[in-house]
């Protein structure tokens, strides 16, 4: 682990990292962020090597959008970025979790994180309200 409170790596430790990551026949591995310090699951979405290792070389966290088929890097277009904590690998190294600090709200619907529906008796329930308006996140 790097010195604390540095959350960058060397390249050597990228490359051991991307080897033990067992990436999908897509190029694609689920990462599912958490805010470090609540524990909270903020939200989930795939990298791919490439968006792994600028994650552990800048500490910013960059996932890969397979709508539009390139690197996304949290929070480019809304500002709302996550600085990584820390960055771990299942024991399958199927999926990673990364421990993050997120700067404002996860989700692109302005809310805090991407898991406000619940099941309830009566059906699905939005357990979460609004934060930030979408359309102010994303003004160009």
């Amino acid at each position: 682990m790097p010195a604390e409170g540095n959350t960058t790596y060397t390249d050597k430790a990228i490359k051991l990292a991307i080897d033990s990551i067992l990436f999908a026949k897509t190029g694609l591995v689920p990462a599912i962020a958490q805010q470090h310090d609540s524990g909270e699951v903020l939200m989930m979405a795939w990298m791919n090597a490439d968006s792994v290792a600028e994650t552990l070389r800048t500490g910013q966290v960059c996932y890969y959008s397979r709508s539009r088929k390139k690197l996304w890097r949290k929070g480019e277009s809304s500002g709302q970025t996550q600085t990584l904590v820390d960055f771990r690998i299942d024991c399958d190294g199927d999926t990673v979790l990364l421990q993050v600090d997120q700067l404002g709200v996860a989700c692109h619907t302005g809310r805090r994180n991407c898991f406000f529906n619940a099941i309830r008796d009566d059906g699905v329930t939005v357990i979460a309200e609004v934060l930030t308006d979408p359309d102010e996140l994303y003004k160009t």
